[in-house]
Parts: C-alpha cells; structure tokens; sequence
C-alpha cells in the first residue's frame, strides 16, 4: 500500500509505503531517512536488503513526494474559469471547475472592491473526476453596458499565490440564447419561402388561364 499525504497550510508531502504479508504489515518505507522499518521480526532480513538499495528509494522517495506535489500543483493550474448567462437580462453566473482541493473562495469585485450586494454565492459541488466547481452569480439588471469594464471575477484557491481574474466581458460570456434566436431567423425564413412558393404557384396559375383564354380568343 503507498500513498501521500499534503499538509496544505505548509505545502509539505509526505509519502508511505507498506508492504503486506499474509494480510499483515510487513515492512515500511521512512521517507525522511530513506530506509526501511520492520513491522515484524520476520522482515528483518527484506530490510537488510532493501535499505542496500539508496538508489532505489531515492526514486520511491521521488515518486511519493514530487510526482504527488506536480499532480497537486497541475490540478490547481487547469481550474477553468468561464462567464455564463442564461438570457440577456439575467445573471451572469462566473463559474470556476475542475479544482482541488475544495477549499477555495469565488467573488465579484467593482472597481477592485469586493461585492457584498447583487451577488449570489454558490456552494462548492464534486464533479465526476474528484475535482470540484462553484459559481459566483453577479445580477448586471442596474449595471449600465459603460460600467462593465469596472467588475471582474476573482477566483482564489487553496495553497495557489496568484488568483485568476476575468474581466464582466459580453465578447468573453458563454450563453445558448444566441442559438434560440438563431433557430427564430431559420422558422422565418422558411415562412418567407413558403411564401414566395405559394405565391408563384398562384402566378403561374393565373398566367395559365390568361393563356388558355388568348388561345379561346383566336
């Protein structure tokens, strides 16, 4: 059995290693001397040979404590954060996923203030890969399309120094209302060429018998 643990107020890792035998511990890794402590009188042999090994639990070592730093550290860097808005007038909705740990704060800031007022927090909610997600909703009913540069929203995470900030940008906000209205110009324009069909088919209609009366009249 192996595992780390991560203290992240201090950012230290610290790492174990367990060998088993029979259903009991057998052997264990200290990953600050880089040996070997037996749980049993009958491993003192495996130690013997195993503590022989520095190179080889120099890369145990490695392996419980940087690679497990570089994943945590991974893991806060691709914490993606978008704008969502449902309609044109309702909230806009800053939504930060795929961060760990849990421990973060999401806020709406005006003028590099933070808000208090028209702003609905949401609570942290796992996602699927054991990562997380939280939404901070700003209401922009009383925010004048002159004042959206001034508010931005800030994202802070546990352990990571720099916050990651965007700007009340309509360029930047995600919504499928575009779509709706989209698909509004697509039904009119087929209204439009039924139309122009019935129209021509009531034309050519017409021109028909104009003709068969001109032929009559000869």
């Amino acid at each position: 059995m192996l595992g780390c643990e991560w203290d992240e107020e201090t950012g230290e890792v610290d790492g174990y290693r367990t060998n088993s035998c029979d259903g009991e511990d057998f052997i264990t890794f200290d990953l600050k001397t880089e040996t070997w402590i037996i749980l049993t009188p009958q491993a003192l042999i495996t130690k013997t040979e195993w503590d022989r090994n520095k190179a080889g639990n120099g890369v145990l070592k490695d392996f419980l404590t940087i690679t497990y730093a570089l994943f945590k550290y991974l893991k806060n860097i691709f914490a993606k954060l978008s704008l969502l808005q449902k309609t044109p007038s309702s909230p806009v909705s800053c939504h930060a996923t795929g961060f760990y740990p849990d421990r973060a704060m999401m806020f709406w800031r005006k003028d590099g203030e933070e808000l208090d007022e028209d702003v609905d927090r949401g609570e942290i909610l796992p996602n699927h890969d054991g990562t997380f997600q939280m939404r901070a909703d700003l209401n922009i009913s009383s925010v004048s399309p002159e004042d959206w540069r001034r508010y931005d929203c800030v994202f802070q995470l546990s352990g990571v120094k720099e916050d990651i900030i965007t700007k009340l940008d309509k360029a930047e906000i995600r919504t499928n209302w575009g779509k709706t209205g989209l698909r509004s110009d697509v039904v009119v324009g087929l209204l439009l060429l039924l139309l122009c069909i019935s129209g021509l088919f009531i034309w050519r209609r017409n021109n028909n018998g104009e003709e068969q009366q001109c032929f009559h009249s000869l």
